[in-house]
């Protein structure tokens, strides 16, 4: 087994839709990004890669290279998914909590992890999105920016 941690912030900002977990949420700001932003779905992603030793995810999708400007963090995650599944790893779970003051994520969690779980390729019940506010404190506590962290467990694929 293999343990992985991501982490990711984005500054929220006028006229972006907010997307997080490959959803888009109702919000008056988004996050700015070169992709679409998705803070849950970029710290996924780099726990998975993390946890693979497969570098980060701007090693894999630079914001210098155009072919990633506004891309659907979706996509991203699955090309990372084929990757660690390229090197005789799967996903057992994963474990993200995301940190925004709004918009509040309990009307949107079954769907979030419902979401997550299939780009995951994984049972809904191996996948946990909880959420926090910072208390009014910092970026995040004036409704600035969001953050997400992600904690995944790989297992190696054992041929039969």
């Amino acid at each position: 087994m293999r343990i992985g941690h991501g982490w990711d912030l984005h500054r929220l900002v006028e006229d972006r839709p907010f997307r997080l977990g490959g959803l888009t949420l109702p919000h008056d700001r988004g996050p700015a990004g070169h992709s679409d932003g998705d803070a849950l779905l970029h710290a996924v992603a780099d726990a998975l890669l993390g946890a693979a030793a497969l570098g980060d995810i701007g090693a894999h999708f630079p914001d210098s290279d155009p072919r990633w400007k506004g891309a659907d963090s979706a996509d991203l995650l699955a090309h990372v998914v084929a990757k660690i599944q390229g090197v005789g790893l799967r996903v057992g779970n994963a474990d993200v909590t995301v940190i925004a003051e709004a918009p509040k994520i309990g009307p949107y969690r079954d769907a979030l992890r419902q979401r997550l779980a299939q780009l995951l390729e994984v049972h809904p019940s191996r996948v946990s999105v909880k959420a926090k506010t910072a208390e009014g404190l910092g970026d995040i506590g004036r409704g600035e920016a969001v953050a997400c962290h992600a904690v995944v467990l790989l297992d190696e694929v054992r041929p039969d």
